[in-house]
């Protein structure tokens, strides 16, 4: 019988960092920063983090031709 091993990176978490958030998006953290206009979520602690579900949100605009974040819709509309 053979065996194989794989190697599965799994992230528990719905907050990222910067860092984090960029290795979720597949991107260094100098382009995601360039690219990315999804705002981070400022903590109590005064700390920033990046929520998955927005980047995911973010990604699937940009996969239907649109990128804006839902505070770009809104300005557009007022």
């Amino acid at each position: 019988m053979s065996s194989a091993t794989l190697n599965i990176k799994v992230s528990p978490r719905r907050m990222l960092t910067v860092r984090e958030a960029a290795e979720y998006c597949g991107l260094s953290v100098k382009l995601f920063g360039r690219l990315c206009k999804v705002p981070p979520v400022k903590l109590a602690d005064g700390s920033e983090r990046h929520d998955m579900r927005d980047l995911d949100d973010w990604i699937d605009g940009i996969k239907l031709g649109s990128s804006d974040t839902d505070a770009d819709v809104l300005a557009r509309l007022t």
